[in-house]
């Protein structure tokens, strides 16, 4: 059975037993505790924790999740995977553990003809928590489960929370006996390889109190209302019904791992345990990479994009490796495109927003590869320098912390470092880097527990949040009638507050705009009839359902239950609307400009001021940013008119409404349309009535912000006036200056800025040569010191480049003899005062231990710098000349 028939099953299943289908959620929610959803249940959390009321009683999802704790394990063992599909059922205070339990032995055990999944009931064991009674009666008699195939397990095993306190339960395990070749016969308690674990039933029935891990907490007491939380391994499931050992080799992965086979010239499974971890992660990586970039993530140097940017690159690494070159290019050093077009054929019957992304998703995974060969070659550098260090102190072993260095700030993976050294005659020092890698998990893993306060501090507003959500006024108008329904100080709720003083309010409705869609929240004010007032200084959402207005008394007592009037900022929402309609205008005019694949990556807008982040891979030509600049403003004169309607989310696509990547719709959506075909994006934000309301649009700058991706900022209205009123003053003043009409301006500047750069490449000439004019008189003044003879002087105004080529000069007419050379300089002056210095050694210098590394080491700090280098020459820079003559002790007390 294909896994895509396994998922529909599931689905079918359920929706036939009364529940509602909820479609996946994004990889990405917002939740303070969780860098990517990990969990089925995760989308359902504020309906357990009670912040909402759940749309339905019973619902059924299939969850896209990653869990990324353990990366470096993929693939050694093939139980581990980083996405993966869970479906699930629940119950919000409707059906409890009989219902559970029929539901998932129907399914099981049914024949395929009937919908099931049609697997042999003996072969199953169910799970229950040690005093359990109900659970386990209802399997022993009602199911017809033997009373020996049921067994009782503590709370690690089965029992059920958040981590935190809040609902908790009892739960019952499903798990399938893959028989005696996979280990010893007693059941899950016996060996959890053979009898492995496919379904969880969670009966949250109860609330549990503050502790740590899975056994140290209380459980409180009963919930109001029992819920069901089921979970259910697509892939597992998969595994079984397909009669494969692992998920690897199921339908969804063993095509890449094929693919991968086929690239690099390597066999899987030929009994290389090395060779086939690699193929194992190309195969879960490349999957993951593409759900999380169909899903809005980017890669980046931390947080969620440095994940992906991590199993991007193992992906590349372990191409490499397999194909035996290491860092160096080969045929699999392309192969990106290749993996991950493969993932997204396999994944789109189920998701087929990943076909619709596929252009974005394949230039960004191939950006991120070309960027990650830039850095195995600067990295193979810095590897090179480790060896020959290593080798040099007379060692054959490359330290733990060099190979953390390279793994952790230069992207080295592990098992690279290891091959190099190897092709080096080098060991690894594997355990200090494990120790410093699992010093930097505690570290992590500590973070994440402090951080685990999110939903204490969202309920507080959990009355608000079941009551319904804020009615949004400010589309129609600007001011409003309202009624506060709750006052919110230091996370606790209060009945008025005093001048002074700085709170929350939440209002039943309100015209402020909150902080969304890259729109900043409005500004504005709270006042009432007897002389209250209060400025509202942001405007945020939670549950995105109720506004919280963060304020400031300025005058009188606001209290709950006051009847007010909110007003917004007209001069700011004017502004903010020209913002936000010029960020549609400039992204259907980068479109124009750069075809459908510039789409939007990211946006801000302020009054007068909008910067837009689009995919793409190079940098916008002039001639790009004047045809961009030239769209915009032309539809700006058109006047077209702003239209703004709401539809469903399938007929908005189908009209060609543009949707963010990694934004989550509802079914129902705001259309925001500008000028018929140009512009039609979805948008909850506040704009313009007609394109001619925005005012000129100039662009004032482009930049990359990431791997495939490209910012423009640009002003608008008012702003843009009043930055070329500027520039046109600035040109004014240079053709002044110059004394040549404004439009010769440019062709000017070019003159003069060839000729400075010709008398500076001159005057640089003769710099250099009055340094080697004083410099051979260095030869006549040089002294022995001990053994060795000292080339030392100070030549003023070159710089280290400079002083590195005089110094190799010098090297080279003593090379006949131990020698050192050292030159110091000195340019700038006051804080500009930079002290460069070069040290050269000779051979034979070298051969009686005076390397040029060690030397700069031990100056650099006398002259406030620092510097390194190779034995034979090194440099650094300081900015202290007055420790130059304490810089030239210190070398004479070395040689000597």
């Amino acid at each position: 059975m294909q896994t895509h028939d396994i998922r529909k099953r599931f689905l079918d299943h359920f929706i036939k037993a009364g529940h509602l289908e909820v479609p996946s959620a994004s990889l990405i929610l917002d939740d303070p505790n969780l860098l990517f959803v990990n969990a089925g249940m995760v989308p359902f959390k504020p309906f357990f924790l009670g912040e909402q009321t759940p749309p339905s009683p019973r619902a059924t999802s299939v969850q896209k999740c990653v869990r990324t704790l353990d990366i470096d394990e993929v693939g050694i063992t093939t139980r581990h995977n980083t996405f993966f599909q869970m479906a699930g059922n629940f119950s919000f205070g409707d059906y409890f553990k009989r219902e559970a339990i029929g539901f998932a032995w129907s399914l099981l055990t049914n024949s395929v003809a009937d919908g099931g999944y049609g697997i042999d009931p003996q072969k199953l064991w169910p799970t229950v928590y040690l005093d359990d009674d109900e659970a386990e009666s209802i399997w022993r008699d009602e199911i017809g489960v033997p009373a020996e195939r049921i067994q009782r397990r503590g709370l690690k095993d089965n029992y059920w929370s958040m981590g935190v306190p809040g609902p908790c339960g009892p739960c019952s395990e499903i798990f399938y006996d893959r028989g005696p070749e996979y280990g010893v016969e007693g059941g899950p308690e016996a060996d959890e390889d053979r009898y492995i674990e496919i379904w969880n039933l969670v009966f949250m029935q109860n609330v549990r109190g503050p502790g740590g891990g899975k056994e140290g907490y209380e459980i409180l007491g009963p919930l109001p209302k029992k819920n069901i939380d089921t979970g259910m391994g697509i892939e597992r499931v998969a595994c079984l019904l397909q009669g494969v050992d692992n998920v690897y080799e199921t339908d969804l992965l063993k095509p890449i791992i094929d693919l991968a086979a086929e690239v690099t010239g390597r066999s899987y499974g030929a009994g290389v345990h090395d060779d086939d971890v690699k193929f194992r992660v190309i195969a879960d990586h490349t999957r993951t990479a593409a759900m999380l970039i169909g899903d809005g993530v980017l890669p980046g140097n931390d947080g969620r994009g440095y994940v992906l940017r991590r199993l991007l690159r193992r992906v590349v690494r372990s191409a490499r490796l397999l194909a035996g070159t290491g860092s160096g290019p080969t045929g699999a050093d392309s192969a990106m495109g290749q993996f991950i077009g493969k993932a997204i054929d396999l994944m789109a019957p189920s998701y087929p927003e990943l076909a619709e992304q596929r252009e974005h998703i394949l230039t960004v995974a191939e950006g991120e590869e070309n960027s990650f060969g830039k850095t195995l070659e600067a990295g193979s550098k810095l590897f090179a320098d480790a060896a020959a260090a290593t080798k040099a102190a007379s060692r054959s072993t490359l330290s733990g912390t060099d190979a953390f260095t390279l793994h952790d700030t230069y992207g080295f993976p592990i098992d690279l470092t290891l091959e190099m050294a190897s092709e080096a005659g080098l060991k690894v020092d594997e355990a200090g880097f494990t120790e410093l890698m699992n010093e930097q998990k505690a570290r992590a893993k500590a973070d994440a527990t402090a951080r685990k306060t999110g939903h204490a501090d969202a309920g507080v507003y959990r009355e608000f949040l079941d009551r319904g959500p804020t009615l949004f006024t400010g589309y129609d108008e600007l001011v409003s009638e309202a009624k506060v329904l709750g006052l919110v100080s230091d996370g606790q709720r209060i009945t008025s507050a005093a001048p002074g003083q700085e709170l929350t309010v939440i209002l039943d409705r309100t015209p402020l705009y909150a902080e969304s869609g890259g729109q900043m929240a409005d500004t504005g004010t709270i006042t009432t009839g007897d002389g209250v007032k209060l400025s509202v200084t942001d405007v945020q959402r939670v549950g995105k359902s109720v506004w919280l207005h963060k304020v400031v008394v300025d005058e009188g007592e606001i209290a709950e239950g006051d009847e007010v009037l909110a007003a917004v900022d007209r001069s700011w929402r004017h502004g903010a609307t020209q913002g936000h309609s010029g960020t549609h205008m400039v992204h259907a005019a980068l479109r124009q400009v750069l075809g459908p694949g510039a789409t939007q990556a990211g946006s801000l807008n302020r009054p007068g001021y909008l910067r837009f982040d689009f995919h793409s891979g190079k940098a916008l030509s002039e001639a790009q940013r004047r045809e961009i600049e030239e769209i915009s403003n032309t539809a700006v004169e058109a006047n077209y008119t702003v239209n703004t309607f709401e539809t469903g989310l399938t007929e908005a696509k189908a009209m060609g409404a543009l949707a963010l990547f990694g934004e989550n719709y509802g079914d129902q959506v705001r259309v925001v349309e500008i000028g018929g075909p140009f512009s039609m994006e979805l948008c909850g934000g506040t704009h313009v009535a007609s394109s001619a309301q925005i005012g000129p649009v100039t662009l004032i700058g482009e930049s990359s912000v990431g791997s495939g991706v490209r910012r423009v900022e640009a002003y608008v209205g008012m702003d843009s006036f009043r930055y070329l009123s500027k520039e046109r003053a600035l040109l004014a003043g240079l053709a002044s200056s110059l004394k040549v009409p404004s439009e010769e301006v440019p062709g000017r500047v070019e003159q003069l800025v060839t000729r400075l750069r010709d008398a500076e490449k001159q005057l640089e000439r003769i710099r250099a040569e009055a340094a080697r004019a004083a410099a051979s008189g260095l030869l006549d003044t040089a002294t022995t010191v001990g053994d060795t003879l000292l080339v030392q002087g100070t030549l003023a105004g070159l710089d280290a480049n400079g002083l590195r080529s005089v110094a190799g000069d010098l090297r080279g007419k003593v090379a006949d003899r131990a020698a050192v050379v050292a030159l110091f300089s000195q340019t700038g002056e006051g804080e500009e005062t930079k002290v460069p210095f070069v040290i050269a050694t000779t051979d034979a210098a070298r051969a009686g231990g005076l390397k040029a590394g060690d030397i700069v080491k031990e100056i650099a700090p006398l002259v406030g710098g620092r510097g390194g280098g190779k034995p034979d020459l090194a440099q650094g820079s300081g900015t202290e000349p007055a420790g130059l003559d304490a810089a030239v002790r210190r070398i004479r007390e070395l040689l000597a």
